[in-house]
């Protein structure tokens, strides 16, 4: 089943606005990675998310593909796929994670982690 919130674009006289949830239950934060650094790969059982970049030098990596999206690009990443999210750049990289369903931290299965928080 796809869960993929529909992203709405509304053209106004001043410009434009992207809507990525409506009346939806989700959590938003912005994620930022230090210059150099990585994530962990990681997956969640009860949680899709949307990213969308902000800054350029992300490297993200879904399942088996390593992707370099642009700043403004979008990826939805469905509950229980692989994902990890690096910086390439020399400057701090950000991208805006909307999580859709039960957010919760300790739904963070890690499969590889360069701080050691991956195991009991």
């Amino acid at each position: 089943m796809d869960y993929r919130p529909p992203s709405v674009r509304v053209e106004k006289p001043w410009g434009r606005f992207e809507q990525y949830t409506h009346n939806l239950p989700c959590t938003v934060k912005i994620i930022t990675v230090a210059p150099g650094g990585t994530l962990s790969r990681q997956y969640h059982h009860r949680r899709d998310e949307l990213w969308v970049v902000l800054d350029p030098g992300a490297r993200v990596e879904l399942d088996d593909k390593v992707l370099h999206p642009a700043p403004e690009e979008k990826l939805f990443i469905p509950r229980e796929t692989v994902h990890r999210l690096s910086s390439t750049s020399e400057n701090e990289v950000r991208i805006l994670e909307i999580s859709f369903g039960e957010f919760d931290e300790e739904d963070i299965v890690r499969l590889e982690d360069v701080y050691g928080r991956v195991g009991p």
